[in-house]
Order: C-alpha cells, then sequence, then structure tokens
C-alpha cells in the first residue's frame, strides 16, 4: 500500500531531533531490568512559522533513525495534516519493521506534528483533539525494588500526601520477599488508598496466580500488572480468569501497534489495557486503540511519561487513569518548562498554552546532550 501525499496549507520545513541522557537520582530496578540513567529523544517540527514539540523515551539510535529515515518523508507535507505524514512515514519504514525503535521514532514525530498544528490554529492540543474529560485521573509510581523499605514507604506516602489516591509499587526481583514489601507499603499509605504491582513479568504462571493471591490477602492489592510476559496471552487469560475478586489484571504499555492490542482485546487477556503514545507510533494510533476499547467497552490506562500524555489522554473516551512514573515526571519537570503538577490527584491541563504547553530549556537540557 502507498501512502498518498498531500502538499498543500503549511508545509512542515524542518525536523530537529536531539537526545539527552539523564542519570536516575538514585538506582532504578524492577522485576526484570535495572538501570541508572533515562535518554529522551525530542523531537521539533517547524511550519508556518509554528513550532511542534514531540519526545520518546529510547535509544539514541531512535534518534539517528529520525535524522536518517523520517526527517526527508514529512518535509514539505501539510503541517495540517498529522495523518498523512503518519502513514508515510510507516510506508517509508516497512523493510525496517514496525515495532521497536522505528515506532518509536514515528510516535516522536507524530506528536510532534500534533503539536505544530494545535499551535498553528492557537489551541492547546486536548481542544484540537476533542475533550472526553476535563482532568486526567494518575496513579503514583515508581516503589523500585532496589528501594530500601524505607525509601519505599515515604516514596509512596509521599504521593498519598499530596492527595494521589493511588500508586504503584514494582515486585518480581526477589519473590520470596514481595509479600513483606507489599505489606509494608500497605501500613505507609493506608487502608484507603488504591495499591497496585507491577511484576513487569516476572512470574511463571502458577507462580503469579499465588502472589496474586497473597498480595490480595496480604494488603488488598487491587492492580497486578504484567504478573507474567504481555507476549504470553494465554497466562495472562489465565490470571485473569482466577485472580481473586477486585484484583484486575492490566498488560499493553509494550503495544507498538493497532493489531498488537486488537491481539490482547481478542485473547481477553486483561481486565484493563495499557497503552504508550510514545510506542504505539503516536497520537494518531493511539485514537484507534481508544476506539478499539470503546467496541470491547475496555477501560484503558496510559503508561508513563505524563507530560506528553496529558493532552491526548484527554481526548480518550475509554481512559480511568494515567501513570505519573517518578522518573519521567523528575526529568520533564527538569527539561521542560510548562509541566503540570498533580492537583487532587489528577493533572488538568493549562488551556491558555497551546499544543500540549511545552517548551524545552534547551539550556538545562543541553547539559545532558548525548547528539
Amino acid at each position: 500500500m502507498t501512502a498518498t501525499v498531500t502538499r498543500v496549507g503549511s508545509p512542515i520545513d524542518a525536523l530537529d531531533v536531539a537526545a539527552y541522557t539523564l542519570p536516575t537520582d538514585s538506582p532504578e530496578a524492577d522485576g526484570t531490568l535495572s538501570w541508572d540513567a533515562t535518554t529522551i529523544v525530542v523531537v521539533h517540527a517547524s511550519g508556518g512559522g509554528e513550532r511542534g514539540l514531540g519526545y520518546t523515551y529510547a535509544d539514541v539510535s531512535t534518534a539517528k533513525l529520525i535524522e536518517s529515515k523520517l526527517g526527508a518523508v514529512v518535509l514539505g507535507l501539510d503541517a495540517l495534516d498529522p495523518p498523512t505524514a503518519w502513514a508515510s512515514m510507516v510506508h517509508a519504514i516497512r523493510n525496517l519493521g514496525r515495532p521497536g525503535i522505528a515506532s518509536m521514532a514515528i510516535a516522536a514525530v507524530d506528536v510532534a506534528l500534533w503539536d505544530l498544528k494545535a499551535r498553528l490554529l492557537e489551541l492547546p492540543l486536548c481542544k484540537l483533539l476533542g475533550m472526553a474529560h476535563a482532568r486526567v485521573p494518575i496513579y503514583g509510581s515508581g516503589g523500585f525494588t532496589s528501594y530500601s523499605l524505607r525509601e519505599l514507604q515515604e516514596q509512596l506516602a509521599g504521593w498519598a500526601a499530596i492527595g494521589i489516591p493511588r500508586m504503584k509499587m514494582k515486585v518480581g526481583s526477589c519473590p520470596s520477599e514481595d509479600p513483606m514489601r507489599v505489606r509494608a507499603a500497605r501500613d505507609a499509605v493506608g487502608p484507603k488508598a488504591a495499591l497496585f504491582v507491577d511484576a513487569n513479568g516476572a512470574y511463571e504462571r502458577k507462580q503469579a496466580l499465588e502472589m496474586a493471591a497473597r498480595l490480595r490477602d496480604a494488603a488488598d492489592v487491587s492492580w497486578f500488572e504484567e504478573p507474567v510476559s504481555s507476549d504470553d496471552l494465554d497466562g495472562l487469560r489465565l490470571i485473569r480468569d482466577r485472580a481473586p475478586d477486585g484484583m484486575a489484571i492490566a498488560a499493553g504499555e509494550y503495544g507498538y501497534d493497532a493489531p498488537y492490542f486488537a491481539r490482547m482485546l481478542d485473547a481477553s487477556a486483561v481486565d484493563v489495557l495499557q497503552a504508550d503514545v510514545t510506542r504505539c507510533a503516536g497520537i494518531t494510533e493511539l485514537l484507534r486503540v481508544d476506539a478499539l476499547c470503546r467496541a470491547r467497552s475496555m477501560p484503558i490506562s496510559l503508561h508513563c511519561r505524563p507530560s506528553i500524555h496529558m493532552h491526548p489522554a484527554l481526548a480518550l473516551t475509554q481512559l480511568i487513569h494515567l501513570e505519573y512514573f517518578h522518573d519521567h515526571a523528575r526529568i520533564e519537570q527538569l527539561l521542560f518548562d510548562g509541566t503540570v503538577a498533580p492537583t487532587d490527584g489528577a493533572l488538568v491541563p493549562d488551556l491558555d498554552r497551546p499544543g500540549i504547553g511545552l517548551e524545552l530549556k534547551r539550556a538545562e537540557a543541553q547539559r545532558y546532550a548525548t547528539t
């Protein structure tokens, strides 16, 4: 299939990309991975005298792909028609493979183009997309397995103290310690807060079933994310069918295209589908994922990256909440002007700012420049 190309209106006249690598504020780990730095790839798309901003959290190679492949694809296209540019980019990377780096590269450009369109029309992006909600409920997320019990409790209690009624911690690095750590988390946040856990696919099926029962009994855990690998749809379905009452099974953050989410939904693998605008090829595809969920009466929760997710989240009919991830919230506050602080457990956009409302702090960002 060949993408239809239209060159009218306000042409896209430049696409600039840079990568920045920032150290974590302390070592971070989950059930299957550990890290001490995070790379963010930032794209600016220009046209009609405005500049749109998009980004993704990915490897430096993602920036290289944008420079070598995608820039030439979108130049000259109509800045008021992001879906045309999106289709052209998807067509151009056919032989590279859609999942992974290519999809994240497309996502950063796609968000930048939607931001550019909103700025050209002098609208906040949520108004351009259409608002299904006035605010985005959030849950605090971090609780890394690398944290001591004191660090874990302080972080979760801190979210509760500022009015966030839901919070998530990591499990799976040491299964024998997980019930104890989760009980400590419950003690820190009190009985009313919703407590979530994320295993990042660390458990095997029977181990995950046993852990679901123990964590529900020990600390009233109401959300079990990726108890097994998100590629194990049969395993997710098994755990969803047999998990204790009141415990939702969630997965989907590694979805890179609409067919991935359709397969997960067709398998009845989850109670809540997760998606990430910076992985699933941007806003253009995220809106389709929401439509898939709408057709199945399935709730959707957005993964991490709170500042770039806030505006598109408001347009999703099936949205229940957004992950306010510690590392990304910290990075976005450091690198961008216009970030929004949580208010009463939600993010509320500043409707006086056009687009996604963010501006890169260039001098601050340059300290962490990778490319």
